[in-house]
């Protein structure tokens, strides 16, 4: 598992993700195709910061693996929607440029730590 400054930093940064995310959702246009993808992607891109907390409370290597792996599903969902909207022609892809870079990022600190777990087991 992380320390306490990377684990603080990282809570902080999801918990960020999840709030432009509900900002990018609240500002979509309020069509029927996109009330299924402004739904879609506030559970999901809300649920990644829940379940790295999760994780952080983990009482195993191998609960906090999938705690990780689940918020890894979550935020490859999240960047899922993010590439509808913009294929969809429903958001500009330079609006979401930043949030699709945060995701990736994301996706990247994800699947290292739980290859780091994997081979401290």
């Amino acid at each position: 598992m992380q320390n306490r400054e990377e684990d603080f930093d990282l809570r902080l940064r999801t918990k960020r993700f999840a709030l432009r995310v509900i900002k990018l959702c609240s500002s979509l246009p309020r069509d029927d195709e996109t009330f299924v993808m402004r739904k879609q992607l506030i559970r999901c891109g809300t649920s990644v910061g829940a379940q790295y907390r999760e994780a952080c409370r983990a009482r195993s290597p191998a609960e906090f693996r999938s705690k990780m792996s689940s918020g890894l599903q979550e935020l490859d969902e999240t960047a899922y929607w993010f590439e509808l909207l913009v294929e969809s022609e429903k958001v500009p892809r330079t609006k979401l440029a930043d949030l699709m870079q945060e995701a990736d990022e994301l996706i990247a600190i994800f699947v290292t730590s739980i290859k780091t777990s994997e081979l401290r087991s």
